[in-house]
């Protein structure tokens, strides 16, 4: 039933010209990005020569590229959550699926997997691009993997949140607005405690600085369980929050 559910809400995307639009202008963004690295990358080229331990391609192309796409789905992902509840409440179709013979849990569940889905196949059109670069240049596979598995994570965060916040929210623009405010709080609250500090509590609660650890390359447990915490923190609360109903308006 959640592979159903998710098929469902995934199919749903895939016909909608919001998310085809979002996805258009994220990608060409992105590459238009990409190519600036790539020019900025030969330019160096002479400079870099010089040096003990030059930085490569993958550090001076890939993470910057991964780092602007984990802004990008800081943005994409709100507007494509929204509409996982909040919508169907609008148009009363929520109502008839909370009364078929499928559990909440199924149904969080469900959504969740088909906009993650949708997320993932965005993150694999940006891992083609530094995948281009194969054949001049040599690549770090093993930072290319951590920054794709950060961003994996980044988007199963965004998408846990965004998906409680559309249960909670009435309207569709008040969740993604309030799903983007609080991604963006969490982005950012290391600020606080400054970025030198690495032991500051806020600094541990910030979901970028966890990713710019597996950009580095640096592949810690902590880091991936905080990740996987996170989600499934928000998508217990989702399945408690749509057990005891959702708001009407």
């Amino acid at each position: 039933m959640i592979l159903s559910i998710a098929i469902r809400e995934l199919r749903g995307l895939f016909v909608s010209p919001l998310a085809w639009s979002l996805l258009a202008v994220a990608q060409g963004l992105l590459a238009w990005i990409f190519l600036l690295l790539v020019d900025d990358f030969q330019n160096l080229q002479g400079r870099l020569v010089g040096l003990e331990n030059p930085p490569g391609v993958t550090d001076l192309v890939v993470a910057p590229l991964f780092g602007v796409a984990a802004w990008c789905l800081l943005v994409l992902t709100p507007l494509l959550t929204m509409r996982l509840f909040s919508e169907e409440r609008l148009s009363g179709t929520l109502d008839i699926l909370l009364s078929a013979p499928v559990g909440t849990s199924a149904i969080v569940l469900g959504k969740y997997l088909g906009v993650l889905l949708f997320l993932f196949a965005a993150i694999a059109l940006v891992a083609l691009m530094p995948l281009a670069l194969t054949a001049g240049a040599d690549l770090d596979v093993g930072k290319l993997l951590a920054g794709l598995l950060g961003l994996i994570l980044l988007a199963a965060s965004f998408a846990a949140a965004g998906l409680y916040m559309s249960i909670v929210a009435a309207q569709p623009v008040v969740a993604a607005v309030s799903t983007l405010g609080l991604l963006l709080f969490l982005c950012i609250i290391d600020a606080a405690g400054g970025r030198e500090t690495t032991s500051h509590p806020f600094a541990y609660l910030s979901l970028l600085r966890h990713y710019d650890a597996l950009l580095l390359g640096v592949f810690d447990s902590a880091d991936i369980a905080y990740y996987l915490l996170f989600s499934l923190a928000f998508l217990g609360l989702s399945i408690r929050r749509l057990s005891d109903g959702p708001p009407r308006d």
